[in-house]
């Protein structure tokens, strides 16, 4: 059974990475995919499980996917998790997931990242735990997941997994809002009524800081 998860933040936890771009035509794709190719078996694998190009089949989708992630394409990892942890094309398995979404995370993989972190705060196949998910958290939002970011500011300002600072909380939210996060923009302005102009003048010195040390496209 599919799980609809109540926070708007899990969506992006069950939606998939999109098709690598400048993929053949379907035949050569297939005949790509059989030779073992694992760009074009994830392609397939996302092709069946979004309907895009063949009938929608999550076991196919599913078949697909496997054999890429066996070959350790982290992307095919993380949807392989996510298909095992929404029960599409294989019983539902949180602990099967949880496993496929760490693989794909421990290859430096940011949805996955992000998955792994929400799956420790809510204790969907592995225990509930603070601490790693602000540790995942940070890692994707370390690399630009505005979710991620989000996220963690919700971590600092609630104090769950790390000191409550409404200085880091503010910075978080003000990066993930930069990127059109709504749900930020919100708890940023939340976050704003409770602090005054110094802090929140130190708050944005911290973002900008950020920024600069994390330029679009740098290393």
């Amino acid at each position: 059974m599919k799980k609809y998860l109540l926070l708007p933040l899990a969506l992006a936890v069950i939606s998939v990475v999109g098709v690598d771009a400048q993929v053949p035509d379907l035949e050569e794709m297939r005949v790509l995919a059989e030779q073992g190719d694992a760009i074009a078996q994830y392609n397939l694998g996302f092709m069946s499980a979004s309907g895009r190009g063949v009938p929608e089949d999550d076991v196919e989708a599913v078949r697909w996917y496997r054999l890429a992630a066996d070959q350790g394409y982290a992307i095919a990892q993380y949807n392989l998790g996510l298909m095992y942890y929404n029960g599409d094309g294989v019983p539902e398995d949180d602990v099967e997931g949880v496993r496929w979404v760490r693989l794909a995370a421990e290859q430096g993989l940011a949805p996955a990242q992000y998955g792994l972190g929400f799956m420790y705060e809510t204790g969907e196949g592995v225990p509930g735990d603070d601490t790693e998910a602000v540790r995942w958290y940070r890692l994707a939002a370390e690399q630009g997941n505005p979710i991620a970011q989000t996220n963690l500011g919700n971590r600092y300002a609630n104090g769950e997994g790390v000191p409550e600072d409404d200085l880091l909380a503010y910075m978080w939210y003000n990066l993930a809002a930069a990127q059109g996060n709504e749900l930020a923009q919100g708890n940023k302005d939340r976050a704003e009524r409770r602090m005054n102009r110094e802090q929140i003048a130190e708050a944005q010195r911290l973002s900008t800081e950020w920024l600069e040390a994390h330029p679009p496209g740098g290393n």
